[in-house]
């Protein structure tokens, strides 16, 4: 299945089980404060809730129509509606002007991406869209998490499991940090940091500095 019906199919039950913002997450937004802030893979719009406190506004963009609806809701029930924008759109191709975004941040959702082209891509649409002074954090799960016993990246397939049995196949590119380390050189991004944490792979980024120019 591609990412859009894997999790329209699984949004209800999959936001259910995604409700708090992650502590690295938390930690790269400390101390920011932006006019235009970007949750690229936005999900049922945990981080974008994060991000409220540091935006004016916040968009949230995602594939999946199911999982904006997720966010739509929350945002609604949480009192924050309007404060964000929901965007349906690839992460490959952002519908996004350039130079729009203060700060964004790409979380658990480029390993989503089945080609190295759309994952550098996508790297690349990031650095498009963010500000000259923009910043960003990307994240991807990688090889040194506790669930997997490899050392170089490969692509594997997760199963979701709904209420009453049914599992849902999710397509997974499970990054070597130092794979992760090569796709951010290899796009228009530059790298400012790069860890893994909690068996993910970490870089807070910003835009080339050719990014300067006009509005389109």
């Amino acid at each position: 299945m591609d990412p859009q019906s894997t999790y329209d199919r699984i949004a209800e039950h999959f936001s259910q089980t995604r409700e708090y913002a992650w502590p690295e997450v938390e930690t790269f937004l400390a101390g920011r404060s932006v006019d235009l802030a970007l949750d690229l893979g936005c999900g049922n719009g945990r981080h974008m809730e994060a991000l409220i406190p540091h935006s004016g506004t916040v968009l949230g963009l995602d594939v999946s129509r199911g999982l904006l609806r997720e966010a739509s809701a929350r945002a609604r029930e949480r009192g924050y509606a309007d404060q964000v924008r929901m965007l349906h759109g690839d992460a490959s191709r952002l519908p996004i002007r350039t130079n729009a975004v203060d700060l964004a941040v790409y979380v658990a959702t480029i390993h989503h991406l089945d080609t190295r082209a759309l994952r550098i891509g996508s790297l690349d649409e990031l650095a498009r869209v963010l500000r000259p002074d923009g910043v960003a954090l990307v994240s991807a799960w990688s090889t040194e998490h506790d669930r997997f016993d490899r050392e170089t990246s490969f692509d594997t397939t997760i199963d979701w499991t709904l209420p009453g049995g049914e599992t849902v196949p999710r397509f997974y590119h499970i990054y070597s940090p130092r794979e992760f380390e090569a796709d951010l050189e290899e796009s228009a991004l530059d790298p400012v940091e790069a860890r893994v944490s909690s068996g993910n792979c970490y870089a807070v980024v910003r835009p080339p500095a050719e990014n300067i120019g006009t509005d389109t």
